[in-house]
């Protein structure tokens, strides 16, 4: 399966957070994110090595 460019919904719904949280995670450049224009987008892959890494846990620390 391709790696395609995933939605602030959609990587909110696949982590099971709020996006409001989500948000929070991006400005706090806790989480790979990538803003095309105005509208923030995230590779499949980046997000589960990013969880993997431990980071994830991390950032809730701060």
């Amino acid at each position: 399966m391709e790696d395609r460019w995933l939605s602030l919904e959609e990587v909110a719904a696949y982590l099971g957070i709020k996006k409001d949280t989500l948000y929070k995670w991006i400005y706090r450049k806790h989480i790979p994110a990538h803003k095309v224009g105005r509208l923030w987008k995230f590779k499949k892959g980046e997000v589960d090595t990013w969880i993997r890494s431990g980071e994830a846990a991390e950032g809730r620390r701060k």
